[in-house]
């Protein structure tokens, strides 16, 4: 029997995993039956939260759950879908701004082929957007009965601040949730945002319990790399020759050992660290087949002594960071130069030989 946890303050009781849909469609499993399959297999082992995005095969995903949900099992799940990504060649297709905002919340409906989304969240922070723009548009949708909470992915941690003060100040309903990478090596969110959560009541979903596969078992010291759709995608960051990845890979392999020693599979290992975390709401698993999913649910009895825990930290230590890349989305002020440098005065503002200020 499932035991379900409360999700931050808002009262609602969530299973411990949440089902991801990202690998279902065109970047993952293509066939539509069998991931309806998974998503049913999920349900009926008490998984009562889908978590998917319109990103995700350009609303593929969405799609296919919304097949999924029909004969009366949408009113048993807590739906979850994000916005922000671009979603076609118009410029405007993308973003947190309110115009986007209103138009991808029809879009996601339309697909997942409900009336209402339970939590409908903002996938990645828009520098180019007024932040308190984009939750008076979120607050409208929660008054129009679109959705019921809001939340944020990956956003930083003086934003998620930010939100809660614009909340108080305008009167606003406050954002319910934050979604961050979360496993026993991707360990920064330890620093601030896990600590912000509690203090605020936010309700964590934490994705990526097996660190983009890193934590799958296969990544072992002196055994061949297995082969990975995200390593075509992000190539550097599973290059072991790199010397932080090396780093990762011998603090896998630690892992993996300690995993043997206890009973457990690595996966097990992983999924039961994320989900000891106070602030941890939910782990979201993406399973792409049966025998995944399987795997993952296996995790739902396993606790965690202290000593293992110990252990872990030993491994990798609380807050360690192996990649920036692990973090999740890095901050604008990290990716764009812009942001970071002053702009050169124009010719004629500078005298011969002289230093611009």
């Amino acid at each position: 029997m499932t035991t379900y946890r409360t999700l931050g303050r808002t009262g609602v009781q969530v299973s411990p995993l949440a089902l991801g849909a990202m690998n279902f469609g065109a970047r993952g499993n293509r066939d539509h039956d069998d991931s309806i399959t998974i998503i049913h297999r999920a349900l009926d082992a008490g998984v009562n939260v889908i978590d998917t995005a319109d990103v995700y095969s350009q609303g593929e995903s969405e799609e296919i759950v919304g097949k999924a949900l029909t004969g009366g099992r949408r009113a048993k799940v807590f739906l979850a879908t994000k916005f922000h990504g671009r979603m076609g060649d118009d410029p405007n297709q993308q973003g947190n701004t309110r115009r986007w905002i209103f138009r991808a919340v029809e879009d996601s409906l339309r697909r997942l082929n409900t009336d209402h989304i339970d939590l409908y969240q903002a996938h990645r922070p828009d520098p180019a957007t007024d932040f308190e723009e984009t939750l008076g548009a979120l607050t409208d949708l929660v008054r129009h009965g679109k959705i019921r909470y809001y939340g944020t992915s990956v956003h930083p941690p003086a934003q998620l601040v930010e939100g809660q003060w614009i909340a108080e100040r305008r009167g606003l309903p406050r954002s319910s949730t934050e979604q961050i990478p979360y496993s026993p090596l991707v360990r920064s969110n330890e620093r601030d945002v896990l600590p912000l959560a509690q203090k605020y009541g936010l309700g964590v979903l934490a994705y990526g319990p097996l660190a983009a596969g890193w934590l799958s078992g296969g990544y072992r010291v002196g055994a061949r790399q297995p082969k990975s759709y995200r390593e075509d995608r992000i190539p550097g960051r599973f290059d072991i020759a790199a010397p932080g990845n090396a780093d990762k890979l011998a603090a896998a392999d630690a892992l993996a050992k300690l995993a043997e020693d206890a009973g457990l599979t690595l996966i097990q290992l992983s999924v039961a660290f994320a989900l000891n975390h106070p602030a941890v709401s939910a782990v979201i698993i993406g399973p792409r087949t049966r025998e995944h999913l399987d795997g993952y649910l296996s995790t739902l009895e396993v606790r965690l002594t202290a000593d293992i825990l110990d252990r872990i930290d030993e491994i990798v230590p609380p807050g360690h960071v192996f990649h920036l890349r692990d973090t999740g989305a890095l901050p604008p002020a990290v990716t764009e130069p812009a942001l970071r440098r002053r702009p050169l005065p124009a010719p004629s503002d500078t005298r011969e030989g002289a230093r611009p200020t």
